[in-house]
């Protein structure tokens, strides 16, 4: 048994897909099949079942990856402290995000500045194909935008990693008549008046969604998230967006605007992912980043 083994058997599981795991490991699946196999001998136990849907964990492999877990942490934070005693990170970190799931980065981005006061990182809060330009300019070192079965990163130069599934949610005032409910419909929301952010997917999801039940009325679409919230606060319409973009830490915590789930507006599995250049290799700086990024995602 070694570390490489339960980098191997973590991916996988992260990925749900042996293919997968080896794009985001840059070495060839079946180098990660036989690395895998190697271990289940080893142990005595399957780890995986493999189908043409993918690659999932057994029963005993659950168990077994809560201890893969434990411990590719402490030696996480073993190589760390070693690296902190022996070399410390410089140069600048340049991540693009859509707006609403910043929320997410901002224990990360403090943790790692903490340990990595060296390292300049600048956040640019822009929309997805800006984030796509940049990374594949090299303007950008990683970006972090939504993805779907049927909204994906389609681009030769790039590869996107899945990190935490989510979904739409309508988003209104406190106050709403729509507050008392549960769940809504889309024959509800296309009564309402909408205001979006500039974002493709957003769009296209507000449309697939709402337009079979009538005409969209949008008051906006923008950019600035202020504008959007004011004009939730005001009452004069409502706004879809991720669930995650109303947790506890996230843009509208402090506004009085209710998260509420959309009826079958589940359908298309939805992905906060971390898109990057596959033809370069990343610096040590961006690896240690995008480690703590999938550790805590």
């Amino acid at each position: 048994m070694n570390i490489e083994q339960l980098e191997h058997v973590a991916e996988v599981t992260r990925a749900g897909a042996l293919t997968k795991a080896a794009e985001h490991l840059h070495v060839s699946a079946s180098a990660v099949s036989q690395s895998i196999s190697k271990l289940e001998q080893e142990l005595g136990v399957q780890i995986f079942t493999r189908n043409r849907q993918g690659t999932a964990l057994t029963a005993d492999g659950k168990n077994i990856m809560k201890k893969v877990d434990n411990v590719l942490a402490a030696i996480g934070e073993l190589k760390e402290e070693a690296n902190r005693c022996t070399d410390t990170l410089g140069g600048e970190l340049k991540i693009g995000i859509i707006p609403g799931p910043i929320n997410l980065l901002i224990d990360v981005v403090s943790a790692y500045k903490k340990d990595n006061p060296n390292v300049k990182v600048e956040i640019h809060e822009i929309g997805p194909v800006k984030i796509i330009e940049g990374v594949e300019n090299n303007e950008l070192d990683i970006g972090l935008i939504l993805t779907s079965e049927t909204f994906d990163v389609q681009h030769h130069e790039l590869v996107a990693e899945e990190l935490m599934e989510g979904k739409m949610v309508v988003g209104v005032h406190e106050h709403s008549p729509l507050a008392s409910y549960d769940q809504l419909t889309p024959q509800q929301i296309i009564n309402e008046t909408l205001v979006l952010y500039n974002d493709d997917y957003i769009k296209q999801f507000a449309f697939d969604t709402l337009s079979p039940y009538g005409p969209l009325d949008i008051l906006f679409t923008t950019n600035n998230i202020e504008a959007i919230k004011r004009a939730v606060q005001s009452g004069v319409a409502v706004t879809l967006g991720m669930d995650y973009s109303f947790r506890a830490s996230a843009p509208y915590a402090t506004q009085p605007i209710i998260p509420i789930e959309i009826e079958g507006g589940g359908k298309d599995s939805l992905h906060l992912a971390l898109i990057r250049r596959k033809d370069s290799v990343p610096s040590r700086r961006v690896k240690e980043f995008m480690k703590r990024v999938r550790r805590e995602l």
